[in-house]
């Protein structure tokens, strides 16, 4: 893993704020880190990340939540080749009540399996009907929630409310097979 490690962290990972940067440090001492500051990405930044994207590997590695999904959008739109990072809403979850969500509470494994499990945006979009999607359970029936988190684990592409899920999928190039796999996997 250490040398593979070595190799991934070429790459220059976009995160939030200083706290993310402070923990993947901790694990991983020569990263580098681009922090947006929050949800309000400067232009200047978005510069930054779209020049670096020329000559380095981009890597989003955002909070799994609104804010994080945000940044994300904004950065893959500054550098569409940027690799994704997803940590799962559980492996995010704060040991402090009252702190939030974030990469910064992440532990070493799921800091690994995240950044050992990149995807990138496909030119290509998926194959995914939208009625396929809803006969699979993953539209705005009950239970689809906690069936799209399953299948957001399953498939390492985070998770997303049912609109933002289903792009996601698109987004990834996720094949209408490969999706029906992974959800009779986790039912």
């Amino acid at each position: 893993m250490e040398s593979e490690n070595k190799k991934q962290f070429n790459a220059v990972i976009i995160v939030e704020g200083r706290d993310d940067t402070k923990r993947l440090k901790q694990f991983f001492p020569g990263i580098e880190t681009i922090e947006t500051n929050g949800s309000e990405v400067s232009e200047q930044t978005l510069a930054e990340i779209k020049k670096l994207s020329q000559t380095r590997e981009i890597i989003i590695f955002t909070d799994p939540d609104y804010n994080g999904e945000r940044i994300r959008r904004l950065v893959t739109q500054a550098a569409p080749q940027a690799k994704q990072a997803f940590i799962t809403r559980k492996e995010g979850e704060p040991t402090k009540r009252g702190n939030s969500l974030g990469v910064e509470h992440a532990s070493k494994e799921a800091l690994i399996r995240a950044l050992s499990d990149l995807h990138e945006v496909k030119p290509i979009e998926s194959d995914i009907p939208k009625e396929k999607y809803d006969e699979l359970g993953l539209g705005m029936s009950s239970g689809a929630r906690l069936l799209r988190e399953k299948v957001g684990i399953k498939l390492g592409i985070g998770y997303g409310n049912s609109k933002q899920f289903y792009k996601r999928l698109k987004m990834f190039g996720i094949t209408y097979d490969e999706l029906k796999r992974a959800v009779e996997d986790v039912k």
